[in-house]
């Protein structure tokens, strides 16, 4: 991102979600084909159902602790500031058939949260430093790490409502879509969460999903 120069030296401020619009922002009518273009992450492995699990509330708390102190350190140290962007997660099962059942205690996640590319592994050490100095997000602070995803072309749909009702719709993606479009996996469930759970109603949660692809 350029500087913006108004008098006094101010800084255009990063948002993936306007930066990346078509990925954030999908249709809810029907699926669409994206390419999505390499991207890094604050990320932290987990296993196990997200509700009763306590490390996965204890990745996503190290995460945004995390995301705040580098956007924090970015803008102090230069001169560049960005929005916090959404939760993210990667879901998958050893076996697929407990994932297609909703089995979440035999779930494997990637907690996620997207990063300016100026952000580097030394930006990341010390707002990991910082936020454990804080006493906020360990033991997970110790899994926390920057990594890259490189998901090229996938099927995304906005799903309005409840997460306990996505099932339907992801069936028809897997069962339905995909087959009529010659396409196979390429890559773990991804959702992107746009609505705070704590503060949004559950029929009026917007969750992106998205299904890597490659053809069959």
């Amino acid at each position: 991102m350029g500087d913006a120069n108004t008098g006094d030296r101010a800084y255009e401020k990063y948002d993936v979600k306007r930066a990346h619009r078509e990925l954030y922002a999908p249709s809810a009518k029907d699926f669409a084909l994206v390419d999505v273009p390499p991207m890094q992450y604050l990320a932290i492995d987990g296993h196990g159902d997200p509700n009763t699990a306590p490390a996965y509330s204890e990745a996503v708390e190290a995460l945004f602790g995390v995301a705040y102190a580098v956007k924090f350190a970015s803008r102090r140290s230069l001169g560049r500031d960005f929005a916090v962007a959404p939760l993210e997660g990667l879901w998958w099962a050893d076996d697929p058939a407990a994932f297609a059942a909703n089995d979440r205690a035999a779930w494997n996640w990637t907690m996620l949260i997207a990063q300016p590319d100026w952000i580097d592994e030394a930006a990341v050490a010390a707002a990991v430093d910082a936020t454990r100095a804080k006493g906020r997000g360990s033991p997970s602070l110790d899994a926390l790490r920057l990594t890259r995803l490189a998901e090229g072309r996938s099927a995304q749909i906005m799903h309005l409502g409840p997460f306990a009702d996505e099932a339907p719709t992801l069936a028809r993606l897997h069962h339905e879509w995909m087959p009529q479009h010659g396409l196979t996996f390429n890559g773990p469930h991804h959702e992107i969460y746009l609505s705070d759970p704590r503060r949004t109603a559950p029929e009026k949660l917007r969750t992106v999903l998205r299904q890597p692809v490659r053809s069959e």
